[in-house]
This record gives C-alpha cells, structure tokens and sequence, in this order.
C-alpha cells in the first residue's frame, strides 16, 4: 500500500470519534453563535450501568440552558462569567457553570444522549474543554484529561469532550464592487500539505471580474479549483482562468463545488485558527482576507447540507 493511501486512511481514522468517550456530537462551532451541545454516552463503568453525568460547563459558553430528561433528577449550579457575554439582547454576568443529570439509568449496552443549549461569546475562539463525570452503580470514569502544550488529546486516557471554535467572523472584505464574506477553511490532518478555502464573493457592479487565486504566509499559493460529477464519477480540476464573477452575482465557494486549494502548507491548519491571506482578481487587484478553520469534516458556518459531498484532498496528502 502506498504511503498516499496510508496518509488518507489515517487522516479518515483521525476524524473518527471516539466511541469509548464521551464526546459532543457536534465538536465545532463559531464564536457569537448560539450552540446546542449533545453529549453522547455509549457505555457504562466496569460493564454496570450509568447512574449519573455531570458536566462543567467552560468560560465562553453563556446562558446554558440543559434539556430534561424523562426519569431523570436535573440540577444546576450557577456561578460568575469572567466577563459579561449578550445572550438574545439581554447582557448576563452570570450563569449556569455545570449541569447534572442523576437518578437514570443508561445499560452498558445502551447508548443516550444528554442535551444543553447555550451561547457562545464573540470573542472566544480554539478549543474549549467541557470536563464531565460518569458515574455508574460500580465506580465512576472522570472525563476530565486536557491535552497539555503539544500535546494531543488521543494520548489522554479520560479526555475530557472539547468543542472548537472558529473566530468571530471579520466584516466582508470591499474591494470596489466586489464583496468577500464567510471565508472558511477546515483544520488539515498531519501529513496533508494542501488546505481547502472556501468563501462568497458578490459583484455589486456592472461589469464582470474574475478571482484567479491568491497567497499567503502559510503555504505556497492558493489556486482555484472545482469540483464536479462526470460519468459517475466526482473529479476535481484546476480552474486556470480563474472563476468569473457576473455583475449583480453571488458565487459561493462551498464543499462539493468551487473552492480554493491551499497548496504547499508550510504548517498544518488547526481549528480555531484565523489565517490571513490576499485574494487576486483580474480587476480589482489584490484583496485581503482572513480564513477562520473550522474542524476537519466540519459544515459550513452556514451549515452546508449534509448531503453535499466531501473533497477528496487524499492524494495530495504526503505521509511524514
């Protein structure tokens, strides 16, 4: 098997979760946005059932609100915010720090969900740690491990279930007539040394303009490329003249579709990150942007439809 193919396998199996965990079901989110988190727990202690979860909710996540469960004792405890968060018009200094869902029972062969709404300040941004406690009818498992410096979270034996979050997102980009919002990028796996970028470009103007590409400090150069269904067949190309921007149109660069290739990473891309770059047009010149990552596999901010397909970078990846 080629060193190609073992980068992808591993950079599939790096976005796996971890099922023996107790882990969010939707491990990314965007600063200033509301968040609904979904802990998920798929086994017992020592084989006998879970009795018990508590969670500690982090500083950046306000007006946490948890979801009751049907046979189940809920409690809060409140507590001081480091700063004041704006939560639907309403400023809040404090709230609810951990929730506890006690007096259930979830089988070690069962699977169960606890649920929690919240929102997350606008300038939070990487990764926030939400410290949980199983406790069982046999003893009790502490998911509570934060990776240290360097460190990554699959050497952790009990770690504790993190949500990444991308930056606030900065105001569009003007350039003349050309409007540049939402630009994105997914966190790269190790090995890969192309990133994807996506982002949505409006021409208020009445002629057309086309984006050629672009560059920045991380990576060698930034092209544009799509993505496209051929005799059944997904296939990506190299758009060498650019993408065109009609006047009085909005093109989006999206998974699945156009985007832009990052090429020749000098650095890997990690969620949380803001990556400033410079975007070239045929008429308006040099742009510059800043790319929030999200995680790897993560939607859209917009959240792109599931059913989109996912770009396949495998065969650009380069096994260290």
């Amino acid at each position: 098997m080629s060193r190609i193919i073992l980068a992808a396998l591993a950079a599939a199996c790096l976005s796996l979760p971890a099922h023996a965990h107790i882990t969010l079901e939707k491990p990314d989110a965007n600063a200033g946005q509301p968040y609904k988190g979904v802990l998920r727990v798929g086994h017992g202690c020592e084989g006998t059932p879970t009795i018990s979860l508590s969670v500690q909710i982090p500083d950046g996540l306000a007006g946490v609100k948890p979801m009751p469960k049907a046979g189940w004792t809920l409690q809060t405890e409140q507590g001081a915010y480091p700063e004041a968060v704006t939560v639907s018009g309403q400023k809040l200094t404090s709230g609810t720090r951990r929730i506890t869902w006690s007096g259930g029972r979830v089988l070690d062969s069962e699977y169960d969900e606890f649920v929690f709404v919240g929102q997350l300040a606008p300038g939070v941004s990487g990764a926030l740690y939400l410290p949980a406690v199983q406790a069982c009818e046999k003893g009790e498992q502490r998911w509570v491990e934060i990776p240290a410096a360097g460190q990554s979270a699959r050497d952790l034996t009990y770690p504790a279930p993190v949500l990444r979050v991308a930056a606030s997102e900065p105001k569009a980009a003007q350039s003349g007539p050309l409007r540049i919002e939402q630009a994105w990028s997914r966190a790269t796996p190790g090995g890969a040394n192309i990133g994807v970028g996506y982002l949505r470009v409006t021409n208020t103007g009445s002629t057309p303009d086309r984006l050629l590409g672009g560059a920045t400090d991380v990576a060698s150069r930034i092209e544009t490329h799509d993505m496209k269904m051929e005799d059944g067949v997904m296939k990506m190309r190299a758009l060498t003249q650019g993408i065109e921007i009609a006047p009085g149109a909005t093109i989006e660069l999206k998974p699945g579709g156009m985007h832009l290739m990052i090429v020749g990473l000098k650095q890997g891309l990690k969620a949380g990150d803001s990556v400033p770059a410079t975007l070239r047009f045929e008429k308006a010149g040099v742009v510059p942007v800043t790319f929030n990552v999200l995680g790897m596999g993560a939607p859209a901010p917009s959240a792109t439809p599931a059913s989109e397909p996912e770009m396949d970078h495998s065969k650009h990846m380069q096994a260290k």
